[in-house]
């Protein structure tokens, strides 16, 4: 298979997989099994194109916060997001003094998928219980809520294979919020996070100059990832106002199982 065929397949698993509760990290490892390796600037930079699909998706509700400043629900959304990144990026900025380095083989990936998985049934079966235990979708969130989706992030970062969109959406469901709330909460978190990490990492390779960038190989990935995210995306928009996480649950059970037995 070629550079560019790679590219687009790798950014096509990336936007299917960067906002569903799956596991990006846990799908390209999975896909560069058997596909060429990249490296974690095009791992992280194709992100910022699935970024770019949530930013269209949402384009009017972000129209909606930035021209209601004024208004307290606004303010106390827009709050709720600082709290969220904030964590994240203090979080992320302690693990790069601490030098962590992501694990260098599949099974904490696995593993991870794995548990995620079981947490989601677990999680859905509590709620099945207590059907009026979730907030309205036009309720606050609350801060509490959006601290903890905050650290799932960096829970995350920390597990890859947890899933960045599973963990969050799992503490927004574990502490009361609606499914289509944790979602879109975490959809729009994500766009400060990832294209932060994008940006860190590009200017982290710049800096360091061990080779040279193939821009144009990562620029078609991750138009791939933005195309195939925006049909994801705005399916899981509508899935979650019906359905529950159970068929996510599984599959990553499933997922998990299938790098465990291949790595």
């Amino acid at each position: 298979m070629n550079d560019f065929l790679t590219a687009i397949v790798l950014g096509l698993i990336e936007g299917l997989t960067e906002f569903l509760p799956v596991s990006s990290t846990g799908h390209l490892l999975l896909a560069q099994h058997f596909l060429p390796a990249q490296t974690d600037l095009f791992n992280t930079v194709i992100q910022c194109g699935a970024v770019c699909a949530v930013l269209a998706l949402f384009g009017g509700r972000v129209k909606t916060l930035l021209t209601t400043l004024n208004a307290p629900a606004t303010q106390r959304y827009l709050g709720e997001l600082a709290v969220a990144f904030g964590i994240t990026a203090f979080g992320g900025l302690v693990l790069k003094k601490m030098h962590f380095k992501l694990p260098e083989t599949a099974a904490p990936v696995a593993w991870a998928t794995l548990i995620g998985g079981v947490l989601f049934l677990g999680v859905e079966a509590y709620l099945a219980r207590r059907p009026h235990a979730q907030k309205a979708h036009d309720a606050a969130l609350g801060y509490g809520v959006a601290a903890a989706m905050g650290v799932g992030q960096l829970v995350a970062a920390v597990f890859p294979g947890a899933s960045r969109s599973g963990t969050t959406i799992l503490l927004g469901l574990m502490l009361g919020a609606s499914r289509p709330q944790a979602a879109e909460f975490s959809f729009l978190l994500g766009i400060p996070t990832l294209l932060a990490a994008g940006a860190v990492q590009t200017l982290e390779a710049l800096q360091e100059g061990d080779g040279p960038i193939d821009w144009l190989l990562i620029g078609v990935a991750a138009l791939s990832a933005a195309i195939t995210a925006f049909v994801v995306v705005r399916w899981l928009l509508g899935y979650v106002q019906n359905h529950s996480f159970r068929l996510f649950a599984w599959y990553r059970i499933g997922l998990g199982l299938a790098i465990l037995w291949l790595g």
